[in-house]
């Protein structure tokens, strides 16, 4: 189609007629939405399911008709969402479709349409074909459900350069069955890409196993890693115990903060990827393993090696293929897609319902995030438990955040001064987004009316909107 031919069909008396004619009549639920997420058309179907009336659904936004609804996102994006689970603002669940409609690169549009209506005919449906697999399919799901890869490309959210750039290259890796290091600042999202990429590896039926190296006692690495023998030791429990790499055999294992690993263990992982085999502890005979080494870290190996704490043999064999996670910093202009999925998370399992002033926008999108999307998510969830009202304010940002704002102290002025003009400042800020409501001022400011009225006479803050 040309530019816009397909916005103009979409929306044509003729597409209107068939709508009505064919489509209103099909017992699948189903909308289409413009391209600002304005509902165009809704069947009868979809209609009774959520029990509204048509003229209050056309033309209207979708949030205004359903909070929950995810479909600006998928709009803003242009990235499908299939078979997406979702709670309606009604309360009824359903297994949903969002497709964004397209003309070339330009999104013109949205498709929205409910798969299954009921869970549980859906838990029926699973349990009926989960009875014709065989029994090693079936080991194989419950397997990989109990220590499998949950997250797919869908779930790395974002739009920058940046981003877009990193996603393409792991997809590239994930085709090709050679070990990748990923290397990325705490909180970036290491793990996320692992999983991603075994997901759409040819090792994806298998298991994925994850094995923190920070965490485990340098003792018990390995016997965690590669397992033990009934009687290896004192506190063996009895038949042995299986390690990660044979629990992850035909799989992938990831292997987190490798660059914490303790450097006598090295060695033996070096021999398990040279080899291709491992020793649980106090055996006798080599076990075979086919599995795929997935390493992240977010120290420098290269420098561990000069100082003699990373092996470079080892380096060498796990750092075939290397991915670079950007932190959240050079990808800024994902922060506002981020804080929109984070809100639906919250909404989906907590139930609270929360909208974000623009002006929060603006300030979470200048700060650096030395945290990254961990430290991003963490700020949303403390906005979301600890605003008033249906919108998150100024106010509401964590304090740490907001404290970069604070001037630096000017040459003879005390600590007190500081948090005078700093105080002011919030004041101030407050009353414009309110319009100079005082009552209203007081409420975000939590603070009650006679301390706001003492503290405007303290400042010098004039009635009006005059500012001293």
């Amino acid at each position: 189609m040309g530019k816009n031919v397909g916005k103009s069909f979409l929306f044509s008396e003729k597409m209107e007629f068939l709508f009505e004619s064919v489509f209103d009549k099909l017992p699948i639920a189903f909308d289409i939405l413009d391209a600002e997420g304005n509902i165009r058309m809704m069947n009868k179907t979809f209609l009774d399911f959520l029990g509204l009336e048509k003229e209050k659904v056309i033309n209207r936004y979708v949030l205004d008709v359903d909070r929950n609804s995810r479909f600006p996102l998928v709009l803003k994006t242009g990235q499908n969402e299939i078979a997406y689970r979702h709670k309606f603002a009604n309360g009824k669940e359903a297994i949903v479709h969002r497709i964004a409609i397209k003309d070339g690169d330009e999104v013109i549009g949205g498709f929205g349409m409910i798969l299954f209506e009921d869970l549980n005919e859906l838990r029926k449906l699973i349990e009926k074909n989960r009875l014709l697999e065989t029994e090693l399919n079936h080991y194989k799901k419950t397997l990989r459900k109990i220590r499998g890869a949950r997250y797919s490309w869908e779930n790395i959210v974002g739009k920058s350069d940046a981003i877009i750039e990193c996603k393409k290259k792991a997809i590239k890796m994930a085709s090709m069955d050679s070990n990748i290091l990923i290397y990325g600042e705490s909180g970036v999202g290491k793990e996320l890409f692992a999983q991603a990429i075994h997901n759409s590896s040819s090792r994806r039926d298998y298991p994925f196993v994850t094995v923190n190296c920070a965490a485990i006692p340098e003792q018990l690495m390995e016997s965690e890693l590669f397992g033990y023998e009934e009687g290896a030791f004192t506190g063996a429990q009895k038949g042995g115990k299986i390690g990660k790499f044979e629990l992850a055999n035909h799989g992938t294992i990831f292997l987190d903060e490798i660059g914490d690993m303790p450097y006598t263990m090295q060695a033996k992982l070096l021999r398990v990827l040279q080899e291709g085999e491992i020793e649980r502890v106090g055996g006798k005979e080599p076990i075979r393993v086919d599995v795929r080494v997935i390493s992240a870290t977010n120290k420098d190996l290269t420098k561990l090696i000069k100082e003699g704490k990373f092996r470079s043999d080892l380096f060498y064999r796990i750092n075939v293929l290397m991915l670079n996670v950007p932190p959240l910093r050079e990808r800024k202009g994902d922060i506002p897609l981020l804080i929109d999925h984070f809100l639906y998370l919250l909404a989906q399992n907590s139930g609270i319902y929360k909208k974000i002033s623009k002006e929060v926008y603006d300030i979470l999108e200048k700060y650096d995030w030395p945290g990254n999307i961990r430290e991003l998510r963490n700020a949303v969830e403390r906005m979301v438990v600890n605003s008033e009202g249906d919108t998150i304010r100024k106010t509401d940002i964590p304090l740490y955040i907001l404290n970069k704002e604070i001037p630096i102290r000017k040459k003879g002025s005390g600590l007190q001064q500081m948090l005078e003009e700093f105080e002011e400042k919030i004041i101030l800020e407050t009353l414009k987004e309110c319009n100079y409501n005082k009552s209203q001022a007081a409420e975000i400011l939590k603070i009650p009316r006679s301390r706001l009225y003492r503290k405007l006479k303290k400042f010098n803050i004039l009635e009006g909107n005059e500012v001293k």
